[in-house]
């Protein structure tokens, strides 16, 4: 589809942000709160969380139309993840560059060719927090060892596409950015976006 459709336009009202009160900040994340007025015009309580990092996610997709994986312990749903390879870009540096050493760093891989796949908003109710996500391609082991942040214990898994599309699909991978970047990738197979020959492992 090229351009925008013409029921994207925006409607009615926005929100009015207010006076806005810091409540908590780290390294990391802030929160803070605003006397707002909502498209209603009713005033409303609203506690936004602001990152400082843009989410960063990577599907490494081998030549055989193998998918590998990152397994690691969430601390806030308390459950263990296998998830693609994620991680943050601060403002400062560019998201490829990050998205190219977030897939050294947790998976010891380097990509000869990469596609952004998708911009989008994670959970815009109540954060400002937005995702670019990556398509690595023609991989290979990278030159240096990886190494992996100081606080994460990472499990590798290097399996078939279509039983990631499926464990994802079935709830085993609930990472809603896994979920999104396995989807994408089968959309962009099915619809001959991809090397006829990697569609076909990918899918078969």
């Amino acid at each position: 589809m090229n351009g925008k459709p013409v029921w994207l336009k925006a409607s009615g009202k926005p929100w009015v942000r207010g006076e806005g009160r810091p409540i908590y900040d780290n390294p990391w994340i802030s929160l803070t709160e605003y006397q707002a007025i909502a498209p209603t015009g009713r005033p409303a309580l609203y506690g936004l969380v602001s990152f400082k990092n843009a989410a960063i996610a990577v599907l490494p997709l081998h030549d055989d139309g193998t998918v590998t994986l990152v397994g690691q312990h969430r601390l806030p749903h308390g459950g263990y993840s296998w998830e693609i390879p994620e991680g943050g870009a601060p403002a400062a540096e560019d998201p490829l560059d990050a998205a190219k050493r977030e897939l050294a760093e947790e998976t010891g891989l380097e990509a000869a060719e990469w596609r952004e796949l998708m911009r989008v908003q994670l959970s815009n109710s109540i954060t400002d927090e937005r995702a670019i996500g990556y398509l690595a391609l023609e991989l290979s082991e990278a030159g240096g060892a990886h190494e992996a942040d100081e606080t994460e214990a990472l499990a590798l898994a290097r399996v078939p596409f279509r039983e990631a599309l499926e464990a994802a699909l079935a709830g085993h991978m609930p990472d809603v950015l896994t979920v999104a970047m396995l989807l994408r990738a089968y959309h962009m197979a099915r619809e001959g976006h991809l090397a006829p020959a990697l569609a076909r492992a990918m899918l078969g």
